[in-house]
């Protein structure tokens, strides 16, 4: 390996430096810029001796006829030398990263200083040269100069190695009368001074062709380093997404399990012989159930448009009869708050949609524009333009901010709601509309003025009409059929339990409670059930669907219902990929009964 100390003392002679630099004396930014050269003058290691030993050949060549025969051969073999080891070192140089820039850059600029005082000597031949001869010289020693600027990108330490000796032994030959020759003229003098113009010339080159490599070099690592901070900010939101679902689902599943709990004991006592005043009351229990179980629905809707589990199943229907059942369920609110709400559609409007997943948004719009209306009207229009229907739901009330509009289909924003007003709902309507419409493939725009009103503008596209059954109408489901039904419930939770064979017995079902997959099977064991309601989350390692799993190993095509409070993505495809068929809490009285029903007739 070379000798550093033997380095530093040969570069301080020739002039590239007062005294040895370490490496963690250098700037960060010059260090990359190093990096650059180095990678830059590798690929060169091979290519730029070919050149250099025609040149030697050529000199040898020229001298050889009146030279010095041993002194020729001498110095060739010398930069020959010279050149291998260039050859040898930058096949090496992928091999030696694990040392210092600095000191892999004193290596280069050693070779550098022996090959600018190998071609510089190549001065003392010039007296056995012709003129024309010494001139054809010249030439190649400010061809291999030249050469060097673009070899070295102008990096001024190692092009000095070379530019310098060679340029100085050059004009040297003809500033004295091509080594003593003859006398000095006007000519030599002129060539010398002309030989010192070009090497200032090469200086300034030099100089912006470094800064140019500078300047890409800082840019592209700027580049890089702003990529990896935006990948890592991109990695960032997506945990923050990812830690809001989850806050979301588990947020979700700790508040249904009790409201659960409740619904089942509000579908029960609804059952019960009560005086009028109690029965108000359960009433208006059931009735605020409802609306917090309303609301929990929709954490639960973005969930499953996250986890990418919502099926479209389009079919064709009219549009005028569907939006007339919509309108008349909004009726009542709209006498309550004062407000006029219209409906205006030709009947012969056809589409084919998703009618579930289009009642979702028509919905979440004409709620929104009555919550947000004080007086006045909202109206539904609807009208043909170029091939589609445009249904438009437009209102009178506080309009949106147009540097608000954007934020409206973010997740809990809410407009004039700083007080977090339960009325107004958590924020997540027209959250959820952007991932129907995205789902169902429509367009949508919305137009806003404040304290006027806002539009928002739905595009469907035009379908042939069509005979079709009723679409949207909700089935109560047939109590009568559970009459005698035998009910295993499998949930961890002692007031769920409870509470459903509160329920279900008030339907006349017989019903056997467990709280583990092991009592389960012990039930089963004793008791042949038509029909099991299992938990999705029991204690412990212990899970719904492994627990179905054992349980139709015991009882071989039970029908089972899967019932859970997680709504995290992950576990919404888990329950999809079981083929179960899966109810969220908390469920209300009829939709048990329907789903137990079709689980049933199926």
């Amino acid at each position: 390996m070379f000798d550093a100390s033997l380095m530093d003392r040969l570069q301080c002679w020739v002039g590239l430096r007062a005294a040895p630099v370490q490496d963690d004396e250098l700037s960060f930014q010059h260090r990359q810029i190093q990096e650059e050269l180095q990678h830059l003058l590798v690929p060169q290691g091979r290519r730029v001796p070919m050149p250099m030993a025609v040149c030697v050949l050529a000199i040898v060549a020229m001298a050889w006829a009146k030279g010095p025969a041993v002194w020729i051969l001498a110095w060739a073999a010398a930069l020959f030398s010279i050149m291998s080891l260039r050859i040898w070192l930058m096949g090496r140089f992928p091999s030696l990263m694990h040392y210092p820039t600095s000191q892999r850059m004193q290596w280069l600029m050693m070779i550098s200083v022996c090959q600018g005082l190998g071609f510089s000597a190549s001065a003392l031949f010039s007296p056995y040269m012709s003129d024309y001869q010494c001139m054809v010289q010249t030439i190649i020693l400010l061809g291999l100069c030249a050469g060097a600027v673009s070899t070295t990108a102008g990096y001024w330490p190692l092009l000095k190695t070379f530019l310098m000796p060679v340029t100085l032994a050059n004009a040297m030959v003809w500033l004295t009368g091509l080594g003593g020759q003859h006398s000095v003229t006007w000519l030599e003098l002129t060539v010398g001074g002309l030989i010192f113009v070009f090497g200032w010339i090469l200086f300034n080159l030099a100089k912006d062709s470094y800064r140019i490599l500078s300047e890409s070099v800082l840019i592209r690592r700027q580049q890089i380093k702003s990529n990896q901070q935006l990948k890592t900010a991109l990695q960032q939101a997506e945990q923050a997404m990812q830690a809001k679902t989850r806050f979301l689902a588990a947020a979700s599943h700790d508040l249904r399990q009790p409201m659960h709990t409740l619904t089942l004991l509000g579908g029960a006592l609804e059952r019960k012989p009560l005086d009028p005043p109690t029965r108000q009351i359960v009433d208006h229990v059931n009735q605020a159930l409802v609306s917090l179980s309303t609301q929990m629905d929709a954490l639960l809707d973005i969930s499953k448009l996250d986890a990418q589990v919502v099926s479209v199943n389009s079919q064709v229907f009219n549009l005028g009869h569907w939006l007339a059942r919509l309108v008349d369920e909004f009726q009542p609110v709209a006498l309550a708050r004062r407000l006029k709400l219209s409906l205006s559609c030709a009947s012969s409007a056809y589409v084919s949609t998703d009618p579930g997943l289009l009642e979702r948004i028509v919905r979440n719009l004409i709620d929104n524009a009555l919550k947000y209306t004080v007086e006045g009207e909202v109206s539904v229009h609807v009208e043909a333009q170029e091939g589609l229907w445009v249904l438009r739901v437009q209102d009178t009330g506080c309009g949106i901010a147009e540097q608000e509009q954007h934020k409206v289909f973010e997740e809990f924003y809410q407009i004039g709601n700083k007080e977090r007003d339960r009325a107004k709902g958590l924020g997540l309507g027209l959250s959820i509309v952007a991932r129907l419409v995205d789902l169902l493939d429509l367009s949508l725009e919305l137009n806003s003025v404040p304290d006027q009103g806002t539009c928002f503008t739905l595009s469907l596209e035009v379908a042939p009409a069509e005979t079709q059954a009723p679409v949207g109408m909700a089935e109560q489901g047939n109590p009568e059929f559970l009459q005698g039904l035998k009910v295993l419930v499998v949930d961890d939770e002692e007031p769920v339990r409870q509470a459903m064979q509160a329920l279900l017995g008030s339907y006349g079902c017989e019903v056997w409670l467990a709280s583990t997959t092991r009592q389960a099977l012990l039930h089963c064991l004793q008791h042949l059930p038509d029909v099991a309601l299992v938990d999705y989350r029991l204690s412990g390692s212990d899970d719904g669907i492994a627990a179905v799993q054992s349980l139709r190993g015991a009882v071989p095509g039970l029908a089972v219902l899967l019932i859970s409070g997680d709504t995290a993505p992950e576990r919404l495809r888990e329950a999809q990929a079981a083929g179960l068929q899966l109810l969220h809490k908390p469920v209300r009285a009829h939709q048990l009964v329907q789903a137990m029903e079709a689980l049933m007739t199926a």
